[in-house]
């Protein structure tokens, strides 16, 4: 299925948990907020989140900085 990530076009497999997306991105130990159709998703539930055909999902990066 296709959906929009940050912008770019990625077809991805049926049924990809949220949680899935971000460890095929590198993404699984880090600090990340995802926001998908306009929505923020709690890390709690990246597990249990289904993406679906053109979801828009935009994935933010956590800096530290001092």
């Amino acid at each position: 299925m296709d959906i929009q990530l940050n912008g770019e076009p990625r077809h991805i497999a049926p049924d990809t948990t949220l949680a899935a997306l971000l460890g095929s991105e590198g993404l699984a130990e880090r600090r990340v907020a995802v926001e998908i159709n306009g929505e923020i998703v709690p890390r709690g539930r990246h597990a249990e989140h289904r993406l679906a055909e053109g979801d828009r999902i935009e994935i933010v990066h956590a800096l530290g900085g001092g």
